[in-house]
């Protein structure tokens, strides 16, 4: 589950992100692409692309709202709290700061922005998770 703390993660942010979406493709299977659509108010077509293995635009709120709907998963603040708390936790484990983290990522975010996102001060994609994510535990001793 994504929002859980990671202190190693695969070689590359697509093989982390297949990981996650493999996850939520399951979460997808069991309860079924119109319940999800409907608890959820994620598209069926974004739902449609995770289950065929594609990889959709998604937000961060999105994916954790699609996680939530997983047996003894929490609400969908909740998770998306906890793995950004993971991602501060995680700087801290690394001593990383968001400068050492823009360095290494590989998307095109500035340290202010990630500070922003990491804080929940300004919306994150899927993708800028995943992204933080591989650097930061990439990073944990």
């Amino acid at each position: 589950m994504f929002y859980e703390q990671r202190m190693s993660v695969p070689d590359s942010p697509e093989q982390l992100r297949s990981e996650y979406e493999a996850d939520l493709e399951e979460i997808i299977e069991t309860t079924g692409l119109d319940q999800i659509s409907l608890l959820t108010g994620v598209d069926e077509e974004t739902l449609e692309a995770i289950r065929t293995g594609e990889t959709p635009s998604l937000s961060l709120e999105d994916a954790a709202q699609i996680q939530s709907q997983g047996t003894d998963d929490p609400d969908p603040e909740t998770i998306e709290t906890m793995a950004c708390e993971h991602l501060l936790l995680g700087m801290s484990t690394a001593v990383l700061d968001v400068d050492a983290v823009e360095s290494e990522l590989g998307i095109d975010l500035d340290a202010k922005e990630i500070q922003q996102k990491i804080e929940r001060r300004a919306p994150m994609s899927f993708e800028e998770y995943v992204h933080l994510q591989h650097v930061i535990a990439g990073n944990a001793p």
